[in-house]
C-alpha cells in the first residue's frame, strides 16, 4: 500500500485519549445523518485519523489504562448522552439489562431489514449525536476507535458514490441494556449493518466484555475528502498474514486443509471446531502472533481489560482449532481475498469475504472478496457476559446469506 493509506489497528498496546470532536465530525461531516437514496457524488465527506498506525506483533500489555477508569469514563460519557435526550428518546434507548431484545438486534444484514434496538443517529441533534460518538470514544483504545470510524465511512463511502446499494447504509443505533453505572452491570449496544458491538461492563467484577461483536468492511480501500486512502481492515489482514507467513509450510499445508467453520452473527452458535491446525501445534512465537490477531476482536479496549480478555484465551490456546482457506499472499488486488476461523474453548473468531458486492458496486473499487469482509467474535462460555441466552434469529442469520 502507499504510504498515505490509512491503517487501523486495534491491539493491546497503550491506549490514549483522543478528542470527541474527531467523533462527532466523523457523523456531522460524513452525512451519517442523511436518509434516503445513495446519491453518485464523487466528493465523500468522511474523517479519518491522518497517522498511520502499524500492526502490533505483541500481546504484552502496558499499565497505561484500567478497566476501572474505562468503566467510568464510559459511564459518564453514557450518562451526558442521555442529559441531552428527551423523556421519550431517553425511553427509547434505555432496556433492562437482560431484556433478550440483545440478543436479537444486531446483525450482518441491513437495518431494514433486522431493526435494531435504541436510537438511529440520523434521528437524532448535532449535540446528540456528538455525545453518542463520546460513548464509543470513551469506551474504545484508539485503534479499536479508529477501526470503527474506518467502517463507518466506507458504508458512507459506498451510500454517496454506488447508484445501486441499500438505501439505509450509514445509519447507526446505540442503545443500553441498563442504567450506565460504574458499579452495577450494563451493556453499550452499537451498530448498523457492517457493525455489531456488545460491549458489557461490570464496575463490581471489574470486567468489560466484547463478546459478541461483529465487525465488517466494504470497500476494502477508499479515499475520504482529505484525499487519503482508508483500509479498515489493513491492521486485520497484517496480524492474519504475519501469523500466515509464520508457519512452516506442513502448518500452512494442515491449516488449509482444515474445515473453516462459520457462526452467523446474532443466531444461535454451537461453536463448531472444525478441523485445522492447533494451538498445541505451534511454538510460543506463533501463539503470541495468534494472539495478537484475536486482540484485534477480544482487544478492543484498555491494556488491563484486553490483557485479562486474552489471558483467558491463552490458557486454552493448545485445544483452539484454526483454519484458512483462499489467498496465501496479501495482495488485495488479486484473488476473493481470504477465510479463516479461530475456534476453542474460550473464543471463537471467524472471518469471510463475501463473494459478489450484494449491489455496492463502484467503478475501480473492490466491493467483493478482499473488498465485502465480515467478522464474528464470540466467547462460548462468556457472551453477553453471561445476561442473557441468544436467542434464534428471525430468519436473517448467516454470514454468507443474500444482502450482505
Amino acid at each position: 500500500m502507499t504510504d498515505d493509506t490509512t491503517r487501523h489497528t486495534p491491539s493491546s498496546r497503550p491506549r490514549t485519549r483522543t478528542t470527541v470532536a474527531f467523533g462527532a465530525a466523523l457523523l456531522l461531516t460524513a452525512g451519517l445523518s442523511l436518509a434516503g437514496c445513495a446519491t453518485t457524488s464523487a466528493s465523500v465527506s468522511t474523517v479519518t485519523p491522518s497517522a498511520t498506525v502499524t500492526s502490533s506483533t505483541t500481546v504484552a500489555a502496558s499499565t497505561g489504562s484500567t478497566t476501572a477508569s474505562t468503566i467510568a469514563d464510559t459511564t459518564a460519557a453514557a450518562e451526558a448522552f442521555l442529559a441531552t435526550l428527551t423523556d421519550e428518546q431517553r425511553q427509547a434507548v434505555l432496556y433492562a439489562y437482560d431484556d433478550e431484545t440483545k440478543t436479537t438486534s444486531w446483525s450482518n444484514f441491513p437495518v431494514t431489514f433486522v431493526q435494531r434496538a435504541g436510537l438511529n443517529l440520523s434521528d437524532l441533534t448535532d449535540e446528540q449525536q456528538t455525545a453518542a460518538l463520546a460513548v464509543l470514544e470513551s469506551l474504545l483504545s484508539d485503534e479499536a476507535y479508529a477501526t470503527v470510524v474506518g467502517i463507518m465511512g466506507g458504508d458512507e463511502y459506498l451510500h454517496e458514490n454506488s447508484s445501486s446499494t441499500e438505501s439505509s447504509l450509514g445509519q447507526y443505533y446505540i442503545a443500553f441494556f441498563g442504567d450506565p453505572s460504574d458499579t452495577d452491570a450494563w451493556s453499550v449496544q452499537f451498530g448498523g449493518h457492517h457493525l455489531g458491538i456488545n460491549a458489557d461492563l461490570n464496575g463490581t467484577a471489574n470486567a468489560i466484555t466484547f463478546a459478541p461483536t461483529h465487525l465488517g468492511v466494504q470497500p476494502a480501500v477508499y479515499t475520504n475528502a482529505d484525499g487519503q486512502q482508508v483500509q479498515p481492515f489493513d491492521g486485520i489482514y497484517t496480524d492474519a498474514f504475519a501469523f500466515f507467513d509464520s508457519l512452516t509450510a506442513e502448518q500452512q499445508a494442515t491449516l488449509t486443509s482444515g474445515e473453516v467453520t462459520m457462526c452467523a452473527p446474532g443466531d444461535t452458535c454451537d461453536y463448531p471446531s472444525g478441523s485445522g491446525l492447533t494451538g498445541a501445534d505451534l511454538t510460543a512465537e506463533q501463539q503470541q502472533l495468534l494472539l495478537a490477531l484475536i486482540a484485534n476482536w477480544a482487544g478492543m479496549a484498555d491494556d488491563e481489560t484486553n490483557a485479562a480478555a486474552l489471558a483467558k484465551i491463552e490458557a486454552t490456546l493448545d485445544e483452539t482449532v484454526i483454519a484458512w482457506s483462499g489467498a496465501t499472499v496479501y495482495d488485495i488486488s488479486t484473488g476473493d481475498g481470504i477465510s479463516f476461523s479461530i475456534s476453542g474453548p474460550n473464543v471463537y473468531i471467524a472471518l469471510q469475504a463475501q463473494q459478489g458486492s450484494a449491489g455496492a458496486d463502484v467503478a475501480g473499487v473492490s466491493t467483493s472478496g478482499w473488498g465485502h469482509v465480515h467478522t464474528i467474535y464470540r466467547d462460548p462460555t462468556d457472551d453477553y457476559a453471561n445476561s442473557v441466552t441468544q436467542q434464534a434469529a428471525s430468519g436473517m442469520g448467516g454470514m454468507g446469506g443474500p444482502g450482505n
